[in-house]
């Protein structure tokens, strides 16, 4: 019986041949539809330099996603650390959790999520953009929610607006990290899928207990496309993995449309790079998905899960968490 808190991971895709302004009003639209379904957790992610993602800033997006809905958590999945202060985020996400108690939750990732020169663009220096830095960085961070900072800094809001914090990762390092100070632990399996039962064994075999969290707690984000059929649901999902494709090609785009991704030239390489991006994660009927999600729940024991959709249109992405909700989940 899979019976673990089910979230929504969105990237604020924008599509091809629509504004920005329609990608993030179709995000705030999941978030108020995926809320009423009854799901536990709604973040965004941060990236920049990528024509086909708008959540460049999440907390002004957080903002905006708490204000459009009630009740359902929202958060960063992640904020990436190196590209900012710890004192900004202090501030920022304070602020949320001032505005929103009990519903803002900081997920923290360690990469830029982005290239080196515009990781240096935002950072306006190399200092703290090494991964050597980031477990300072992050203490750094902890000291302003709690008002111990050596400076005598205060971070208004801030101090005493400490938001459920996650560390986000896709390797062994931020599992031991997220062991090490007794965090929170949120894997990438949506597109680091290889590492995923190692990062976790390491989680949950050094885990220290903490202030934050007595015991380990585990969650895995799952790229996932549910449709009425198989073959339904792999053509909603070629967009994606031809998104992915260009972005590891040098050549970041809009997400495009069912159409433009059927009519890409396909070769023997693209075909495998499709069929490795696609290994471990949900996409297909409810039938099919519930067998997936079976084997990775087996597999994983994660105590939460988050579900990545990204497809073209806004009914489609929706129908895919009702059908998750509705005949995966309830079957």
């Amino acid at each position: 019986m899979i019976d673990v808190p089910l979230s929504v991971l969105d990237l604020a895709p924008v599509q091809s041949g629509r504004t920005v302004a329609a990608g993030l009003a179709a995000t705030t639209e999941l978030a108020r539809r995926t809320e009423a379904m009854g799901f536990h957790r709604f973040w965004v992610a941060e990236h920049h330099n990528m024509p086909g993602i708008a959540s460049s800033a999440p907390s002004v997006l957080l903002a905006h996603l708490a204000a459009a809905t009630t009740r359902i958590r929202v958060g960063s999945g992640g904020v990436m650390l190196p590209n900012h202060a710890p004192l900004v985020v202090a501030e920022q996400f304070g602020t949320l959790h001032a505005l929103h108690p009990g519903r803002i939750d900081l997920g923290i990732g360690r990469a830029p999520g982005t290239d080196q020169a515009t990781a240096l663009a935002l950072r306006r220096t190399r200092d703290g953009l090494s991964a050597e830095h980031f477990p300072q960085e992050l203490a750094a961070l902890f000291r302003y929610f709690r008002g111990t900072d050596p400076g005598g800094i205060t971070a208004t809001p801030g101090i005493g607006e400490e938001p459920e914090v996650w560390l986000l990762g896709s390797s062994g390092y931020s599992a031991q990290v997220a062991a090490a100070l007794g965090l929170r632990f949120a894997f990438a399996h949506h597109f680091s899928a290889a590492n995923t039962e190692p990062a976790l064994a390491l989680y949950r075999e050094n885990f220290q207990p903490s202030e934050h969290l007595a015991r380990p707690h585990a969650m895995i984000a799952v790229a996932a496309v549910v449709a009425d059929t198989d073959e339904q649901a792999d053509v909603l999902a070629l967009p994606r993995e031809l998104a992915f494709l260009q972005l590891a090609a040098g050549r970041p785009q809009a997400l495009p449309t069912p159409e433009q991704a059927a009519a890409f030239p396909i070769g023997a390489r693209e075909r495998h790079f499709i069929e490795q991006r696609r290994e471990g994660q949900l996409l297909g009927s409810p039938e099919t998905v519930r067998q997936q999600l079976d084997d990775l729940f087996a597999r994983t024991r994660p105590d939460e899960i988050m579900l990545n959709t990204l497809v073209y249109d806004l009914e489609d992405r929706i129908r895919s968490f009702e059908l998750f909700k509705e005949k995966v989940i309830a079957a």
